[in-house]
C-alpha cells in the first residue's frame, strides 16, 4: 500500500494534492510519502523478526536523499553503501557508524581508510586482495577491521541481466568453489576480524526459490568454515526483493521472505543481515509530470511529457515499466506512446500504452519512482536536475532543489589559452 490516492477526483500524496506541488515547485518533480516510507520500513522489520537476530541496512543507492535517510535512520535502520559519499550520507542523516556496511566491488584505498577512521560496523570484502588492504590498513592504524567476505553462489536470481549479481559471471564476490580457501588466507591477517560471508544475488526478485537456493549454498559453506575452526558470527543475506511496477502484478511479501529465511537459517546461530531498498523505496515515491504536446503519430499519438530520460532513466536503461496515470483523470482512456523532450530516440516511458487520456497541460504522474529513480538523474540535453519533496500529512517540503543549467554551467571554465570567438 502506498499514500498516493485519488479523491473527489484528483491524486493527493497523503493530504496534499499533487497540483499544488506542481503549481509552486514546477515539474517535473519526485514527491515521497514519508507515511508509506515508514509503513514499508516497519512492515519490511516484522516480516524480518521472526528470522531471529537480524540487523537491517538501508540499501543508500535506492534512494541517498538525506531526508529519505533521516527517516530511515528514525526506524532504526543502519546503511549499506558502496561508496564514500553514500557513507558521508549516512552519517549526515543521523546513521551511527557501527550499523553502516560498506559493500562494493571498487572500494578504493581512501575510501577504506575513510570507513576505518568513522569506525563503521561493517565491510564486505570482494576480493582477496582488498581484503589484504584492509588489514594493512587498519593495523597501521592500531584498528581491527569487521568483515565479511562476499560470496558468489553462482544463482540465477531469474531477474534482467542488468540487475543480477551472483551468477559466475557476474563482477561481484568471490567465487563459491574458491572461498573457504580466500577466507583462511584472510582470517589470519592482523588487522582483521572476518566474521562471516555475505551474498547478493540480484534486484527485483520475483520469486524467492533463486534466494532459497543460495541461502543454502551459503549455508553449506558456513558448515565447511566451522568445521575448519572459524568462527562464524554474522552472514549478510543481502538484499533485492521485488516491487509491483504493475497493476495487478504479485511480489514475495517481507512476511514470506522472513518465513522462508527463518526455515533456511534455523540452527545457523548468527546474526542475520539485510539490505533492504527498493521493497522499501520504490512505492513510496512518484514522478510528478506535465504533458507539453499530444503530437499526432502515424499508429499512436505520442504524449510529450517535461520529464525525461535524464531525469528517471529505468525505462531508458531496462525497458522498465512504470505506471502512468493522470492527476486528474476524466474516465477516458486511449492508447498512446509517452516520451520525453530529449533528444534521443530511446527517452521513451511506454509505447502503444493504454492509458488515461490526457490533453497539453494536463499533470500526469509515474508511479513506483521512489528508488533508483532521482539517485539515477543527470543534467542531459543541459536539462535542469530534477528537484525532489517529501510530504508529511498535509505538508511537504522541497527536500533537494531544482539545479538549473545555469548553476551547473557556473561550475565549468574556459581556460585563458582558448581563443575567444
Amino acid at each position: 500500500m502506498d499514500h498516493f490516492q485519488l479523491r473527489n477526483g484528483e491524486l493527493y500524496a497523503e493530504d496534499v494534492p499533487l497540483s499544488r506541488i506542481a503549481a509552486e515547485v514546477g515539474t517535473p518533480v519526485y514527491v515521497y510519502s514519508r507515511a508509506t516510507f515508514e509503513r514499508h520500513a516497519r512492515a519490511f522489520r516484522a516480516g524480518m523478526e521472526r528470522a531471529g537476530r537480524v540487523h537491517l541496512a538501508y540499501a543508500i543507492k535506492a534512494n541517498p536523499n538525506l531526508a529519505v535517510l533521516r527517516v530511515m535512520a528514525n526506524e532504526g535502520y543502519g546503511a549499506d553503501v558502496v561508496s564514500g559519499g553514500e557513507m558521508a550520507r549516512a552519517l549526515a542523516a543521523g546513521m551511527p557508524a557501527s550499523g553502516i556496511v560498506f559493500s562494493g566491488v571498487g572500494k578504493t584505498p581512501a575510501e577504506l581508510t575513510k570507513g576505518l577512521e568513522a569506525g563503521i560496523g561493517q565491510f564486505n570484502i570482494e576480493l582477496e586482495e582488498e581484503g589484504e588492504v584492509l588489514a594493512a590498513l587498519a593495523a597501521a592504524r592500531g584498528l581491527t577491521a569487521s568483515a565479511v567476505l562476499r560470496v558468489n553462489p553462482d544463482v540465477d536470481a531469474g531477474t534482467h541481466a542488468k540487475i543480477s549479481t551472483g551468477r559466475k559471471e557476474n563482477k561481484f564476490g568471490v567465487p563459491v568453489d574458491q572461498a573457504a580457501a580466500i577466507f583462511a588466507r584472510l582470517a589470519g591477517r592482523p588487522g582483521l576480524r572476518l566474521r562471516g560471508v555475505a551474498i547478493h544475488i540480484g534486484s527485483q526478485l520475483q520469486s524467492l526459490e533463486p534466494l532459497e537456493a543460495a541461502y543454502r549454498r551459503i549455508g553449506a559453506l558456513v558448515a565447511e568454515l566451522r568445521a575448519a575452526g572459524h568462527v562464524i558470527d554474522r552472514i549478510d543475506l543481502g538484499g533485492g526483493l521485488g516491487v509491483p511496477y504493475q497493476p495487478g502484478a504479485v511480489y514475495p511479501t517481507p512476511d514470506a521472505l522472513g518465513e522462508m529465511t527463518a526455515r533456511v537459517t534455523a540452527g545457523w546461530d548468527v546474526e542475520l543481515m539485510f539490505e533492504p531498498g527498493r521493497v522499501i523505496a520504490g512505492n513510496a515515491g512518484i514522478l510528478l509530470t506535465r504533458v507539453i504536446w499530444v503530437k499526432p503519430g502515424v499508429v499512436h499519438p505520442y504524449i510529450i511529457v517535461d520529464a525525461a530520460m535524464n531525469d528517471l532513466a529505468r525505462p531508458a536503461l531496462y525497458d522498465a515499466y512504470h505506471h502512468f496515470e493522470a492527476v486528474r483523470p476524466a474516465g477516458d482512456r486511449m492508447i498512446a506512446n509517452i516520451a520525453g523532450p530529449v533528444c534521443e530516440s530511446g527517452d521513451t516511458f511506454a509505447m502503444a500504452r493504454e492509458i488515461d487520456r490526457v490533453v497539453s497541460g494536463d499533470l500526469a504522474i509515474f508511479r513506483t519512482a521512489g528508488a533508483y529513480g532521482a539517485t539515477m538523474a543527470s543534467t542531459y540535453n543541459s536539462r535542469p536536475l530534477v528537484p525532489e519533496v517529501m510530504v508529511d500529512g498535509d505538508r511537504y517540503a522541497v527536500v533537494a532543489d531544482r539545479i538549473s543549467a545555469e548553476t551547473i554551467m557556473h561550475a565549468e571554465r574556459v581556460p585563458d589559452w582558448l581563443d575567444r570567438v
